[in-house]
């Protein structure tokens, strides 16, 4: 089995920035897509970020320019960084993982928990 682990969530005002970090472990291979998404109340899990094992990102229109992915191969780490938080941001935040048990199995999507992201204005 794999886990993935959120932490870095919290409360902050509009206009300050946070750090989010998700640590993937188990019966890991390989990692291809590496990406957060978040959920606020009464709306749909949307994609924040994500990054594949090659650097390639991804940025919804709405975090581009504020957020930054970065990611540790080594570590089977992922980061978000957001800055210039606005209220509009307040969601929970999953990490997600494309995860190779072996080398010959097929990739399966993981989730973390979740870690709450509440911004104030």
């Amino acid at each position: 089995q794999v886990q993935l682990v959120e932490s870095g969530g919290g409360l902050v005002q509009a206009g300050g920035s946070l750090t989010l970090s998700c640590s993937a472990s188990g019966s890991i291979f390989s990692i291809n897509a590496m990406g957060w998404y978040r959920q606020a109340p009464k709306k749909q899990r949307e994609l924040v970020a994500a990054t594949t094992s090659g650097g390639s990102t991804n940025y919804a229109d709405s975090v581009k320019g504020r957020f930054t992915i970065s990611r540790d191969n080594a570590k089977n780490m992922v980061y978000l960084q957001l800055n210039s938080l606005k209220t509009e941001d307040t969601a929970v935040y999953y990490c997600n993982a494309r995860v190779q048990w072996r080398r010959d199995s097929p990739f399966y999507n993981y989730w973390g928990q979740g870690t709450q992201v509440t911004v104030s204005s």
